[in-house]
This record gives C-alpha cells, sequence and structure tokens, in this order.
C-alpha cells in the first residue's frame, strides 16, 4: 500500500510541471488525496465492509470534488488532474499509468445490471469534461479529446474527438483530422445545416409551384 502511495505521488511531478516540492503535492492536491481515499475505501469494499467504505468515498468526494464508487478498480500510476468534478462509477476498471483531467465522468448509460462501466486500459488519457459511458472499453495508449462523448469502444493507440466520439487518428495516421479542441467534429451543426439545405429546396420549389399556379 505504501509503495502504491509513493508511486501516486511520483506520477504527479511526471505529470504537472506545476509541481514544487513533496510538502505541497501532498498537502494540496485534490486528486491525489482522491485517489488515496479510493484505494482505502476499496480496501474495505473488497473485504465486504460496504457501508463503511461508502463513508469514506463521500467524505473523501466532499473534501475534493472527486467521487469515485469504492467498487472501482484502479491501477497504479493514476493521475487526476484537477479533479473537480470527476464521477468514476462502481463497475469501472482502469490500467496503469492512466491521466483523466476535471469534469470527466466515467458512467452508465441506464439502469443496466453488471458489468455497466467503461474500463480503460492502460497508458490512456482522457481530457476535460469527456463522459465515457457504458460497459465499452478504451485502448491502451488511446487518448480522448476534451467535451467528447465515447458511447462505443475506442481502439489501441487511437484519438478520439466529437459528439458522439469517433476516431480521427489510429495507429499515428489520420482517419478524420487532427485533434483540435477548437476544431472538432459538430454532428449537431452539421445535421442543422443539412436541414437548412432541405428547407431552402422546398421553399423553392413551393414558390415555383405558386407561381405556375398563378400563370394558369
Amino acid at each position: 500500500m505504501f509503495k502504491t502511495f509513493k508511486e501516486d505521488i511520483e506520477v504527479v511531478f511526471e505529470q504537472d510541471p506545476a509541481a514544487r516540492s513533496y510538502v505541497e503535492v501532498i498537502l494540496t492536491y485534490s486528486g491525489l488525496h482522491a485517489i488515496w481515499g479510493h484505494r482505502i475505501a476499496h480496501a474495505f469494499f473488497k473485504r465486504k465492509f460496504f457501508f463503511i467504505a461508502r463513508v469514506i468515498s463521500q467524505v473523501s468526494r466532499f473534501f475534493t470534488g472527486v467521487e469515485i464508487h469504492p467498487g472501482a478498480k484502479i491501477g497504479s500510476r493514476f493521475f487526476i488532474d484537477h479533479g473537480m468534478g470527476v464521477v468514476i462509477g462502481e463497475t469501472c476498471e482502469i490500467g496503469d499509468n492512466v491521466t483523466i483531467f476535471q469534469g470527466v465522468t466515467l458512467g452508465g448509460t441506464g439502469k443496466e445490471k453488471g458489468k455497466r462501466h467503461p474500463t480503460i486500459h492502460d497508458n490512456a488519457l482522457i481530457a476535460t469534461g469527456a463522459k465515457v459511458l457504458g460497459s465499452i472499453i478504451v485502448g491502451e495508449n488511446s487518448k480522448v479529446g476534451a467535451g467528447s462523448v465515447v458511447l462505443k469502444d475506442v481502439p489501441p493507440n487511437s484519438t478520439v474527438v466529437g459528439i458522439p466520439g469517433k476516431v480521427v487518428i489510429q495507429d499515428g495516421l489520420k482517419v478524420q483530422k487532427d485533434l483540435n479542441h477548437c476544431d472538432m467534429p459538430d454532428p449537431i451543426n452539421d445535421r442543422m445545416k443539412q436541414m437548412q439545405a432541405e428547407i431552402d429546396v422546398l421553399k423553392t420549389t413551393l414558390k415555383e409551384f405558386e407561381e405556375r399556379s398563378r400563370s394558369l
């Protein structure tokens, strides 16, 4: 357990250039506190002390703004950067060397039973505000762009952006476009443009019909 806690501190220095000292990290990093709280709560959860585990997780949530269900399985060297608003569900499984940012949700899609939360494989990165929902898999070395909503499996070595999430890079090759948080796919806007084009065609057709009717 203490070895794991030490690894949790070390990964902060690797991932966050703002980290200056061990004292600062240990005392002020809420994401680190949330991870430590979860590791303790999960230890109780595995021993079927469910109530105690939930109390610990809720206390941790109150102080850190990060909600991790004590049943979630989290690997080593997990890093939460600016963790406010992070939610991780009960059946979520997270591998080693995973990084997530504030506002990320690893949740379910309804009231399904059994495995209902995502599995995040090693070395994955999930950016600010992303929602990964359902019993899906995010493959090794993959990235989920900020604000994306992912509802399907993500292959290894891929980058996913948009709503719903689409693979734009896989194995180093562009599938659609580069990961640019200012220029992500916008399916809603695309659909609105399509509908406007159809309305314009209907208006033109109706106008022509009215003109022909008046000429008769």
